[in-house]
């Protein structure tokens, strides 16, 4: 099974992979479908992840360590890597989105959310959206439906009992839904779930006779990148983002655009990471129209608008 570093190195990350030499001839294809702009007058909508996993992870976790482990022994300094997340990651950037005054969406791994009950609560308190993201950090897509929906529900139960809210958004680990998910998370009351790249806007899908929402993620915006400083320095991946904001600015003139940006406990909530953050937000905050929504409220600003693109599941 591929790691988190050797996913993100096959996806093109450093956007080698998807450069057309000269003289190529592409194959015609049919224009995407486009929509209008924002019905709140918004230009881009900047859509900021912030993921909450720190003691949901596995006994032998993916870490910047080697991963030349013995089998029966436990990985005790990449457990403390993962600990790093709700120790520090965690309130620093809840501090920083503060100071910015910019509201997030921090997607909780259920396990992580009954180890750390108060720090899941405070997320909320402060005015961010707590979306579920499994009961656990394993893969749900091989499961049997009961199964799959039991996986999703005791998730939902970790939050709603630290938080007092029931999540309406849904992110599978590694993005690896099944066959079953979407009708499951219909079936539980879900609004809509994040689990697709092939947007820069949301839209809606057709999911047994009912509106379903997608609110396309990103792995070319997600901190998961520096996890080794194989790929990325701190500024070439800051660089990065900005890029990608002003070309989606510049788009947002003519068509609705969003950005999606993630960051995860252990790694965007690092000293360094934190101050350049800080200071590539106020820089996109300097331009008109920019605004930073929370990921239930793009779902539901799309259900109510006539002119979001419908696509079949």
């Amino acid at each position: 099974m591929a790691t988190r570093k050797e996913f993100l190195k096959t996806a093109g990350l450093v956007g080698l992979a998807g450069m057309v030499r000269p003289g190529t001839v592409l194959a015609q294809t049919a224009a995407p479908k486009q929509s209008p702009g924002w019905a709140d007058g918004s230009r881009l909508v900047v859509s900021v992840s912030m993921q909450f996993e720190a003691g949901g992870q596995p006994d032998r976790p993916e870490s910047p360590f080697p991963q030349n482990l013995l089998k029966g022994y436990k990985d005790l300094p990449a457990t403390t890597w993962y600990e790093y997340g709700f120790k520090e990651g965690i309130p620093r950037m809840l501090d920083n989105w503060d100071r910015l005054g910019v509201k997030v969406t921090s997607h909780m791994v259920g396990s992580a959310v009954e180890k750390h009950p108060g720090l899941a609560k405070e997320i909320v308190q402060r005015g961010h959206e707590a979306a579920a993201h499994g009961r656990d950090w394993s893969s749900q897509y091989m499961l049997p439906y009961e199964e799959e929906k039991q996986f999703i529900k005791d998730g939902m139960e970790a939050i709603r009992k630290a938080t007092g809210v029931t999540p309406v958004g849904y992110n599978a680990n590694w993005l690896r839904r099944g066959d079953n998910t979407l009708n499951i998370l219909q079936e539980l009351g879900f609004l809509y779930h994040i689990d697709d790249l092939s947007r820069d806007e949301p839209f809606i899908i057709k999911l047994n006779g009912g509106d379903f929402v997608v609110v396309p993620y990103t792995l070319r915006c997600n901190d998961i990148q520096l996890v080794a400083g194989q790929w990325f320095s701190t500024d070439q991946f800051l660089q990065q983002i900005k890029m990608e904001f002003d070309q989606l600015y510049e788009e947002s003139a003519r068509r609705k655009r969003m950005m999606s940006i993630s960051f995860h406990d252990r790694i965007g909530g690092t000293p360094q990471l934190v101050k350049a953050t800080s200071e590539l937000f106020a820089y996109m905050q300097k331009h008109a129209g920019v605004v930073f929504k929370r990921k239930d409220e793009i779902a539901k600003m799309s259900l109510a608008d006539k002119n979001t693109i419908r696509e079949q599941a």
